[in-house]
């Protein structure tokens, strides 16, 4: 959307802010945060690092993962932050159950554990802004007069939080647009709240809607397809849509009996275009909605020797390799960040075990201090070897210097420094076989090619 505004009006997009809701409020939040008690340095948590915050406290709490499934709390404390419930005494009592009770005690343990770390996650990145605006009532005017105009895209998938949000940086001139579908919200079991989009007359009464029903890119037989289905909602604004494209080839339908049943017709499928319809591999594509859902598919392609690419698999930013380098920078602006250290103390590999983590994990309890700060201490950490101890301090003095080369070297120069000097680019040339390593480090450079 950058790329093709600054096409269209130049340096004119300049002032412009442009981003995700996440993205829009950590810039909000960074300019804020010392009036509101933040440090300007603070580490975003992704789904991940939250993961293993509540599998920490868990293990404080001497609750089993096995019945309090970490990836389950993390996602009933996502669902509840983003429909604004705060960690609070009346959210443990409203407990509809013991599993819930515990959850909403949790909550409680988590954010004491976020704030300990100087980190926010992606659910607070919203819920802080909205708490900043009500409570300063001079910051919310601040923005309120900068954003003059507001366009928000794929309405349909906004969340309660969001929602909130927007009513509080929306001016008195309610110059507000906002554009979405509500026939394609298919995100509320990640929070999205379709009630946003219906009740948008209801809260903005001098709107004007415009339907966009032409549809340019299907033929007919498809949207006749769709309006038949779509139409027995019934939580809908109503639209039907239309083309000038023609009614095109008719929809084949295929119910199968099970996931092998389905593969099977598909292979059967391809060698039909193949060798019937003379199509090659290049021009056929199997579309699938979970990543789950290719594993049979997959298993018969193979099984048929046919050859595939899967597009679109982990996210840049989501693989190992830019996931370890990231937290490196994380722990180095922000040295409080106990997740990121934990994940890169023993990354590459340099010896330094669990126990030993938990031993000084314990210790920076005990004193109070960050474990990072316990790492230059641990000579006084009890039952830990001179040797251990040698390690931890090489490791220490390590992000030191990095802490010490970010205010020297470009942001570029330092991540490639760092890539190099703490042995990341040797670990993938040499723990990986050629494609894999090749691959890896491509995505490494990508990411000094991105900054």
């Amino acid at each position: 959307m950058k790329s093709r505004l600054e096409e269209l009006i130049g340096n004119q997009i300049l002032p412009l802010w442009i981003g995700t809701f996440h993205s829009v409020c950590a810039r909000i939040l960074r300019i804020e945060a010392e009036k509101i008690g933040l440090s300007r340095s603070f580490t975003i948590y992704d789904v991940d690092d939250a993961v293993r915050a509540i599998r920490k406290i868990l293990s404080n709490k001497g609750l089993s993962p096995q019945k309090y499934n970490p990836k389950i709390v993390q996602s009933k404390i996502s669902r509840l932050k983003n429909n604004f419930r705060l960690p609070s005494p009346e959210l443990i009592e409203e407990a509809e159950s013991e599993y819930d009770q515990i959850v909403a005690e949790i909550y409680q343990d988590y954010q004491t554990f976020l704030q300990k770390n100087h980190a926010l996650d992606f659910d607070d990145l919203l819920i802080r802004p909205i708490q900043m605006f009500d409570e300063y009532p001079e910051i919310r005017s601040k923005y309120n007069q900068k954003f003059k105009y507001l366009l928000v895209d794929e309405y349909q998938d906004t969340n309660r939080a969001q929602y909130l949000l927007l009513k509080r940086l929306v001016n008195e001139e309610h110059n507000l647009c906002v554009v979405g579908d509500e026939d394609q919200s298919i995100y509320g079991w990640r929070g999205a709240d379709i009630n946003n989009i219906l009740n948008f007359n209801r809260d903005f009464p001098e709107a004007k809607v415009f339907k966009l029903e032409e549809n340019y890119r299907s033929f007919a037989n498809i949207l006749d397809a769709a309006n038949s289905v779509v139409k027995n909602n019934k939580q809908r604004l109503g639209k039907k849509l239309w083309t000038q494209k023609g009614k095109g080839s008719k929809i084949k339908l295929f119910v199968a009996e099970d996931e092998l049943d389905e593969a099977r017709k598909i292979v059967e499928i391809i060698h039909d275009e193949m060798y019937t319809h003379k199509r090659s591999f290049k021009d056929i594509a199997i579309l699938y909605r979970t990543n789950a859902q290719s594993r049979a598919i997959e298993d018969q392609l193979r099984k048929n020797a046919i050859s595939y690419n899967i597009v679109g698999g982990v996210k840049f930013y989501d693989r190992k390799e830019i996931k370890d380098i990231l937290a490196y920078l994380k722990v180095i602006v922000n040295p409080a960040d106990s997740i990121s250290l934990r994940r890169i103390i023993n990354f590459p590999l340099r010896g330094i075990g669990e126990t030993t983590v938990t031993k000084i994990e314990r210790f920076a309890e005990m004193e109070g201090i960050t474990l990072f700060d316990a790492l230059g201490q641990v000579d006084k950490v009890a039952n830990i070897s001179q040797a251990m101890g040698n390690r931890v301090l090489q490791f220490y003095e390590l992000i030191n210097k990095f802490m010490a080369l970010k205010n020297e070297l470009s942001p570029v120069e330092l991540v490639s420094t760092l890539a190099s000097e703490t042995g990341i680019i040797t670990h993938f040339k040499t723990e990986y076989d050629q494609y894999e390593s090749e691959n890896r480090i491509g995505n490494i450079e990508e990411l000094f090619n991105s900054i």
